[in-house]
């Protein structure tokens, strides 16, 4: 039921209008994101990179544009945060909404603009990879990343987990050698089309990561980013890797900033493949209600941020 809600409360129009506006709200942000802007976004992942030895990506928070300006203005963005993070000398990869370039508008709209975003980033030796977003960009999503993977192979696309048509996605780009980030899922989908219950999302994750890691795919070279904050899947995961032979070059986790910190400090202390989503950007209220829902113990933070305001 919490889960359910807070997804509600990430699309009502009035939620997103009026609590960002409330200062317990933006100081709970401070867990999620380092800030707004760019340049603090790269700061925190300089940071990362050279304090904790752990690399990045940053992805610049919005998405459904509206306009096709504003999709370009999105895409010129991307094409200057390549560049800087190649000027910073960061490991510091790129993720990308569709719907953020346009994809709403057609694909050809978000096409043009990814292009210009992945062209720039490969040029300076980077990588992007794209979001997955509502269970109706999928097909359009997957249309879009064939067409990019064609001639961009430092590229990925995010699958979730929660889909049941997932697996056979998940088969059909294995052949391309993709870069595949693996996600649970953190959108309101319907029972029909996404599984309901936790344990079986679970289940189905860690039976895609083994699909992911499976010989034809490692042969197609597909690189598997697990992106997972799950301590005890996360064992699972290695044990079944270290069972069939897979060295941690294998795949990499990749988690959010913020959280989970002690268990990416363990993984890269152990050297197993880890990297840190970085977010920012004036749009973030519905992607952070969207972190709520995947692990609602996170409300607590927002509770004892609350607090204080309350005994004003």
């Amino acid at each position: 039921m919490i889960r359910s809600t807070l997804l509600w409360i990430s699309e009502n129009s009035w939620c997103k209008n009026t609590l960002p506006r409330l200062g317990f709200v933006r100081r709970a942000t401070r867990r999620f994101m380092p800030g707004e802007t760019l340049e603090e976004a790269l700061d925190a992942a300089g940071i990362l990179e050279r304090g904790r030895g752990i690399p990045t990506l940053i992805t610049f928070l919005g998405e459904n544009v509206a306009d096709q300006s504003e999709a370009r203005a999105v895409a010129n963005h991307y094409v200057e945060a390549a560049r800087m993070v190649a000027s910073a000398g960061l490991d510091a990869e790129i993720s990308v909404k569709p719907t953020h370039l346009g994809l709403d508008l057609g694909l050809d709209v978000a096409e043009e603009n990814l292009r210009r975003v992945t062209e720039a980033a490969e040029a300076l030796g980077n990588w992007v990879w794209m979001d997955m977003e509502y269970s109706r960009y999928v097909d359009p999503t997957l249309e879009l990343y064939r067409a990019i993977r064609a001639d961009h192979p430092k590229s990925g696309v995010c699958l979730q987990a929660y889909l049941y048509r997932t697996p056979a996605d998940l088969d059909s780009l294995v052949p391309l050698g993709p870069g595949i980030r693996l996600v649970k899922g953190a959108y309101a989908e319907p029972a029909d089309i996404a599984l309901p219950v936790k344990a079986d999302v679970d289940r189905a994750f860690f039976d895609l990561a083994c699909r992911m890691l499976a010989p034809d795919a490692r042969t197609a070279g597909l690189r598997a980013g697990l992106a997972t904050h799950d301590a005890a899947l996360i064992r699972r995961i290695d044990a079944w890797a270290e069972d069939n032979g897979l060295g941690p070059d294998a795949y990499e986790y990749q988690m959010l900033y913020g959280i989970a910190a002690a268990e990416q400090d363990r993984l890269a202390a152990a050297e197993k493949g880890i990297r840190v989503l970085i977010s920012y950007g004036a749009h973030w209220f519905p992607w952070y209600v969207r972190r709520l829902a995947e692990r609602p113990a996170n409300i607590g933070f927002v509770v004892r941020n609350l607090l204080p305001t309350l005994r004003r």
